[in-house]
């Protein structure tokens, strides 16, 4: 295979003779990978020289950058740098003739909006299985939760943000005796939990990672003027310490580009490319129907033209239906020095197409910094024999930005304008605020003038006049009732007498307002909510 039908991975000495140059089959390249190896290995160095090549035929990348060390692809190296004179010498040794210093087309991007544009997604989009799944809940909880997504949606409300949900579940848990008869139990513990979850979610600042405006796929799959894939690099060192976080967003992000990507078979080259760094995070304590997620996303994506490839200390670290569809395999040095470790060489070594030349389990131990063992997918689909590779030097920088490089990037993004503001328009969260504050003020009006002066005037239509009424039913009828107790007795009072009067008023109100609207009930509702609120 020559430069035009693939990239350049590095070369494989065959002794005397010379070496034989290994290359990534672009048709193949949307197999997915494995970039495996213990720490110190060159594991960040091969993940970047592949970003690059893909980058410049023209194939977008996303990357999650945990350590802050990939963010230097957006500047080129520099005859300076630590890794000067060891990445010019490797190239001239493995024949890279046309190596030459050179940056990247780079978009920054930050969940918590600090080091990038941020990702937002709305609650809706999301969607209650991905969210139950990030928030660990329960299979009741999680039925609760799905409960509140159809009430939002048949009442026209739009889930976009966190303070969305959280009104939501609250509306639901005032209305649980008529959503139960509905969709099933709606319990207050249940709800309860649900909001507990979310508010440990927003103390670890995941509630940015919600509301508009939200990501649009295409952005993330965008070519240069010099029709250079853009590397979109994601900061996740701050989004380590939310694991959770983290898989449940490279889930959502992989589902929404299988949602809205076309199918294309196997295309001349990727449409996108996916590096996930430190993977094994994707897959720690996960449950076995996030697992199950994974894989049905892997293995179907790629008909999308999307390839995924997980970078990893350990290839154990992979579960085994997902480490089945990964293709093409890059495994540097592992160290054997605990039965893991042992056990992760033989498993390594036996994913490998055999080199009747090579010991692969031995070789595995005795790789040095920048070597590793490469097979790849070649034009039958058939994957290549295992080879002793020295990996291609990157043509960036290999390390991290300041805080004034990364600006200046920052500033010449064609995003910024778009994701940095973000939009709070009207959703589930404002429509039940208005509500209350239309039945408390309504309620306020009858409790001093009497219903029919109150319907008489103009201002109150029957719109306003229902929308008040359905509003005491749910969470408005506290509000209400909280503002005819203070009309009524101007504090709460311990005295049994005021607090009567007070719950007898309110009912009186609500029967009236009830029965304008066909609710007869009403008034034993807001009576009840009076008596617990005086209490």
């Amino acid at each position: 295979m020559d430069e035009n039908n693939g990239l350049f991975i590095g070369l494989a000495p065959l002794g005397k003779d010379g070496g034989e140059k290994q290359f990534l089959n672009l048709k193949r390249a949307n197999r997915h990978g494995l970039i495996a190896g213990a720490t110190g290995t060159g594991k960040t160095v091969t993940l970047q020289g592949l970003a690059e090549s893909f980058s410049a035929v023209g194939v977008p990348v996303f990357m999650a950058d945990v350590k802050g060390d990939l963010a230097g692809m957006a500047m080129a190296g520099s005859p300076t740098g630590k890794l000067h004179i060891p990445f010019t010498n490797r190239a001239k040794e493995i024949g890279y003739d046309d190596y030459s210093y050179a940056d990247n087309p780079v978009v920054f991007w930050d969940l918590f909006g600090e080091q990038g544009h941020p990702i937002r997604t709305t609650v809706s989009e999301m969607g209650p299985l991905l969210l139950a799944r990030l928030l660990d809940l329960n299979e009741t909880q999680e039925g609760v939760l799905n409960i509140a997504f159809r009430a939002a949606d048949e009442e026209g409300m739009l889930l976009l943000n966190l303070a969305d949900l959280q009104a939501m579940l609250v509306w639901c848990s005032e209305n649980a005796s008529t959503l139960s008869t509905k969709y099933g139990n709606v319990t207050k513990a249940s709800v309860g939990a649900i909001q507990r979850q979310l508010l440990t979610l927003d103390t670890q600042g995941g509630a940015k990672f919600f509301g508009e405006p939200a990501l649009e796929i295409d952005d993330f799959i965008s070519i240069d003027e010099k029709g250079r894939g853009t590397i979109n690099i994601l900061a996740a060192d701050k989004l380590m310490a939310s694991p959770k976080l983290y898989s449940t967003f490279l889930l959502w992000m992989l589902s929404e580009l299988f949602e809205s990507l076309p199918e294309m078979g196997d295309p001349e080259k990727p449409k996108l490319v996916f590096f996930f760094d430190e993977a094994h995070l994707l897959f720690d304590d996960a449950p076995k129907a996030l697992l199950n997620k994974v894989e049905q996303v892997v293995r179907l994506i790629r008909s999308k033209g999307v390839g995924v490839y997980f970078i990893t200390q350990n290839p154990i670290d992979i579960p085994e239906d997902v480490a089945g569809q990964l293709g093409n395999r890059i495994q540097h040095a592992l160290r054997a020095f605990t039965p893991r470790d042992q056990k992760a060489i033989k498993a390594a070594a036996d994913t490998f197409r055999i080199n009747p030349d090579l010991d692969v389990a031995q070789a595995i131990t005795e790789l040095k910094v920048g070597e590793a063992l490469v097979s790849t997918l070649m034009a039958d689909g058939a994957p290549s024999i295992v080879q002793r590779t020295l990996i291609k030097p990157p043509r960036a920088r290999v390390g991290v930005l300041d805080k004034k490089e990364r600006a200046i990037i920052q500033s010449i993004s064609p995003y910024g304008d778009k994701y940095d503001n973000e939009v709070d328009r009207e959703s589930a969260a404002e429509i039940l605020a208005q509500k209350s504050a239309d039945a408390a003020a309504v309620a306020e009006q009858v409790a001093e003038q009497g219903v029919e002066e109150v319907r008489k005037q103009p201002r109150v239509t029957q719109s306003i006049w229902e929308k008040a009424g359905k509003a005491a039913m749910g969470a408005a009828a506290a509000s209400a009732g909280t503002m005819i107790a203070r009309k009524m007795t101007g504090k709460k009072s311990s005295a049994s007498p005021t607090k009567s009067a007070a719950s007898a008023v309110a009912g009186t109100i609500g029967t009236e307002i009830g029965k304008s609207i066909g609710f007869p009930g009403l008034g034993r509702f807001v009576r009840g909510i009076m008596g617990g609120l005086m209490r």
